[in-house]
């Protein structure tokens, strides 16, 4: 049988956890977080600020806490699902509503809220300066290179040294150098097409 068409459509992909993640959303309408739709699924904001968010995928369900780096955790019940990639977020998954015990969900957002009242946000601009020596020899021969690049942001400048340094071997650095110089030329930042 066709399911009706009224269901919200944020749930479509995630049909099979319907009732679990109506579940988790009743936990969370008992705070004063604000439920909006971003990326296609429930995210719940304090302020504007993305606090939680609920999805489910084909092995399980989730809640998670864009700032979950801050939670004491001591159930030990959160993981960081893109170790490298994520510094704040954390997920707590499920895979049956057994599972989710309310009273411990509710004092993890509970928390979260607390934290954002209080401001706690890991400051991207903060980052420790990357230096790329291959680079710089680059723009120490061609200034219009480094002109280019002060036209970025500290953060976008910081995703290109990032990009580069990050490589293990330098071959592979220089190629990566090879493949940003038209970038950095055109102003067209790293991750730009993803934003």
């Amino acid at each position: 049988m066709e399911p009706t068409s009224d269901k919200k459509h944020v749930w479509d992909k995630v049909n099979q956890w319907e009732e679990e993640l109506l579940f988790l959303k009743s936990i969370i309408d008992k705070t004063e977080l604000v439920e909006t739709i971003k990326w296609g699924g429930p995210v719940y904001v304090f302020n504007k600020k993305n606090v939680v968010g609920i999805g489910g995928f084909k092995e399980y369900f989730t809640i998670w806490f864009f700032n979950g780096v801050f939670l004491k955790d001591e159930k030990k019940k959160l993981i960081n699902a893109q170790e490298d990639k994520t510094k704040s977020l954390r997920q707590w998954r499920f895979t049956s509503k057994e599972e989710v015990n309310e009273k411990e969900v509710l004092a993890y957002i509970l928390e979260a809220i607390e934290n954002e009242k209080q401001g706690k946000i890991i400051k991207p601009s903060k980052k420790e300066t990357i230096v790329s020596e291959l680079l710089q020899k680059e723009m120490d021969s061609n200034p219009s290179l480094a002109e280019a690049f002060q036209k970025f942001s500290p953060y976008k400048q910081h995703e290109f040294l990032e990009y580069i340094e990050s490589a293990k071997q330098e071959k592979t650095k220089l190629s990566r150098i090879e493949k940003v110089i038209p970038m950095i030329l055109g102003n067209i930042g790293l991750n730009d097409k993803y934003r």
